[in-house]
């Protein structure tokens, strides 16, 4: 649908005039503290928060230096790994692009009831998000310039990165560093991180005390268009990759993948690459349309697979976000424990 007309000088002097309140408000809680002698929040945990309330200046995956007057508080994610970070650090979200589908998706960290819905991932609403007034909008690399551009007329914008096959494990945890740093939550995003390497740590030691270290795995998930199915690999690279990789397994699918998100399509034929006698297949079909279970029962290729007739296909609970922050990642090193570990 086309956007309504932005009225620009109706929006800036709303924007100008909630600053002002912003400043009030920050120099009058900064008196409050000072009355009661003490400037140090606590956390659940009991840990320090970040206490910063001044200006922020925040280097994005552009490079791009963005300077924000105050950590930010209403924050609008239009990425579901983005979206999982903000929250996981203590972030409501005010808006949110299909937080419908992310509610599908991604159960490591549940969106509020009242987020907002500011469009699609693919074509997010650029009024809606403005209408939010919020103090910064977080987005991944692969949206397109024009849209950055449109935004920064009215609002802070941070772009992560998103996917790097190079070295997707520490561009996750660049990625939340930013996000940190951006909305005051450093503290946070380190207690996060430490629990992640734990899980890792753990999750290791767990498979190699089974006798399953180095063992073989894939991962995928597939859709039906027709009568043809077609089969995304997880290969060298990808997220899930590098933390089954880190547990000490090993992936069997070697074939060709994209540089940035470590994936690969097939179809039904190309799994006959995978010749290992031993390896388990994890597939993913949080959206209900299961193209393995319900596509291939019959199909002669598909029976003849070593991991299908030695029964070691599991199906991902629904809800693990294969592109997430940690505690997606930390759901999925409990499924690799539970099939490898016992």
């Amino acid at each position: 649908m086309p956007r309504a007309p932005i009225q620009e000088k109706i929006i800036m002097n709303r924007l100008r005039t909630r600053a002002l309140t912003a400043a009030v408000a920050l120099a009058a809680a900064a008196g409050l503290l000072a009355a009661c002698g003490t400037t140090e929040e606590k956390t659940d945990t009991g840990a320090p928060a970040a206490t910063s309330s001044g200006p922020v200046t925040v280097t994005d995956s552009r490079g791009k230096a963005v300077e924000l007057k105050a950590p930010a508080k209403r924050v609008v994610g239009l990425e579901w790994g983005e979206l999982e970070m903000l929250v996981s650090l203590g972030i409501q979200p005010v808006g949110a692009a299909d937080p419908k589908g992310y509610a599908t998706w991604v159960t490591a960290a549940p969106l509020p009831a009242d987020v907002k819905d500011v469009g699609t991932r693919q074509e997010p609403s650029v009024d809606s998000i403005v209408a939010l007034q919020p103090d910064l909008v977080v987005m991944e690399a692969e949206r397109d310039a024009p849209l950055v551009t449109q935004l920064e007329k009215y609002v802070p914008v941070i772009v992560t990165k998103g996917s790097d096959a190079s070295d997707n494990l520490g561009r996750m945890r660049s990625d939340l560093n930013m996000i940190a740093q951006a909305t005051g939550t450093t503290d946070k995003a380190t207690a996060l991180l430490a629990e992640l390497d734990k899980a890792i740590a753990d999750g290791k030691a767990k498979i190699e005390a089974a006798g399953n270290a180095g063992k073989g795995y894939a991962m995928a998930d597939g859709w039906k268009q027709g009568s043809a199915i077609s089969v995304r690999m997880y290969g060298k690279g990808a997220l899930v990759s590098e933390l089954a990789t880190a547990v000490g397994l090993t992936n069997v699918w070697t074939g060709k993948v994209d540089a940035a998100w470590g994936l690969g399509t097939t179809d039904v034929e190309g799994l006959l690459a995978v010749k290992d006698a031993d390896a388990t297949f994890f597939y993913n079909a949080s959206d209900g349309n299961d193209v393995f279970a319900d596509g291939l029962t019959g199909n002669k290729i598909w029976e003849s697979l070593n991991f299908v007739k030695n029964k070691q296909v599991t199906k991902l609970p629904a809800g693990i976000w294969t592109f997430g922050g940690p505690k997606s990642c930390m759901q999925y090193i409990n499924e690799l424990v539970k099939a490898y570990g016992a």
